[in-house]
């Protein structure tokens, strides 16, 4: 069969609306997973699509290695999006334009051009009767965009048997260029690939009061108590942690950018990511643990006291931090409020000393000699969070190459969402490397 163009594939992708509504709706997600999986049978290859309901479907595939004794590697790529508002972008957000050397579109970095670069390079193998070292099951799932208990998390526990002997996985948020400039005014390009995750605690607190006439205010008014609880968690200074993985990357994007970091005080952490520029946006959210209050609940008429207040916060903590967060978090809100989890994601770390680590950055330096590959946490999450539990080290690597002009990915979760297709093919033959190599 003739192999599609990653740029041209991830633009066909583009075209399916598998936008991700949260609360259990969603569009478009068995039609891609339809069209993957006919791809991968026409291919020769024995896939399988799979889901909760028939709507949700992810599609999963083992590639036997050439040595089976070599422990597996995983390759999950999200299928969904995040919804787009067309009236505000200057393309059809789902009409996969190809113009100006970018694939345009919603999901055309988030994630659609991993799931293509992963496609590509399947049907790749098998129109070259080649293949990978060691077993490499790939899936393309449902629902990450939201909670993922149509997508990763239902596959991780109701089919851990598709992982098995798996000992490692990739996926978003790893291997993408950065273009630096040291100290010394020299350009420096920066490959992160991600190790660690902050956690992602989501819940809902409840303030109880007691209810009322709103003309004779009483002190214990559950609005009143929600609002100092808020305020006590928005205020809290939380301290500076440095996990390994963040510890490396000051470490090492300090000294490519000519300059030694001082990582044994407050100030010389700051002052280091104050240092480093854009590369020090993602540092910032990831030396410290958060609580963020999102969605505020209370009352329902306006000369009624109500009985009790909700708010919903988004927390995250640094790996090692779940627990004493929580404490902290508990003390903060106070005797008052209760709280309940709306989704619990306990942080991950890999190491970044090892083999699969090392393999990724020779992949990136083989095809860009002058890469500097450094290891990151994300302020965020992703489906590693799901994979962790069953074992595997996750890590996110999704590489592009860097355009010769300069362009670079933009738009994610936001308009005009596009990747440069230099950069996307440029990605599928390094991926297609590491995958073949590893």
């Amino acid at each position: 069969m003739a192999v599609i163009d990653t740029a041209e594939l991830c633009a066909r992708l583009i075209r399916f609306d598998t936008s991700n509504y949260g609360d259990g709706k969603s569009a478009g997600e068995r039609d891609i997973a339809d069209y993957i999986h006919g791809l991968l049978m026409d291919a020769g290859y024995d896939a399988l699509i799979l889901g909760p309901t028939p709507d949700r479907s992810s599609v999963v595939v083992r590639v036997p290695g050439t040595d089976r004794a070599l422990p597996g590697l995983l390759v999950h790529a999200h299928l969904d999006v995040v919804p787009a508002e067309p009236e505000q972008w200057t393309v059809d957000p789902f009409a996969g334009t190809i113009s100006d050397g970018y694939v345009w579109g919603r999901g055309a970095s988030d994630m659609k051009d991993m799931v293509a670069m992963t496609l590509a390079t399947l049907l790749r193998w098998a129109a070259e009767g080649s293949g990978p070292r060691r077993d490499v099951v790939v899936a393309f799932v449902a629902d990450e965009e939201d909670k993922g208990d149509y997508g990763a998390l239902w596959l991780a526990a109701e089919h851990p048997e598709l992982f098995r002997g798996v000992e490692a996985a990739i996926g978003e948020s790893g291997g993408v260029p950065s273009l630096l400039t040291s100290e010394a005014g020299a350009e420096v390009r920066l490959y992160p690939v991600a190790a660690a995750e902050r956690g992602t605690l989501h819940m809902r607190v409840t303030a109880t009061g007691t209810s009322g006439h709103g003309s004779r205010p009483n002190a214990d008014n559950a609005v009143t108590h929600l609002i100092g609880a808020l305020h006590r968690v928005t205020e809290h200074a939380w301290p500076i942690v440095l996990t390994p993985t963040v510890r490396a990357y000051l470490d090492q994007t300090s000294a490519a950018l000519g300059f030694a970091a001082d990582l044994e005080s407050d100030s010389g952490i700051e002052a280091a990511v104050d240092r480093l520029g854009d590369a020090g946006t993602v540092a910032r959210t990831t030396i410290r643990c958060s609580a963020t209050p999102t969605v505020l609940d209370a009352g329902y008429k306006v000369n009624v006291i109500p009985g009790t207040a909700s708010a919903e916060l988004d927390v995250r903590c640094l790996p090692g931090t779940e627990e004493q967060t929580l404490a902290v978090l508990d003390d903060l809100l106070g005797p008052r409020i209760t709280r309940r989890f709306l989704s619990h994601q306990p942080p991950v770390e890999a190491p970044i000393d090892s083999p699969w680590f090392r393999a990724m950055r020779d992949a990136l330096q083989r095809h860009d000699p002058a890469a500097v590959v450094v290891p990151r946490c994300l302020g965020g999450g992703t489906d590693a969070k799901a994979f962790a539990p069953l074992g595997i080290a996750c890590y996110g690597f999704s590489p592009q190459g860097a355009d010769p002009e300069g362009r670079t990915s933009d738009g994610v979760h936001g308009v005009d969402e596009r990747v440069p297709v230099h950069g996307l093919r440029t990605g599928q033959v390094i991926l297609q490397d590491f995958l073949t190599h590893v």
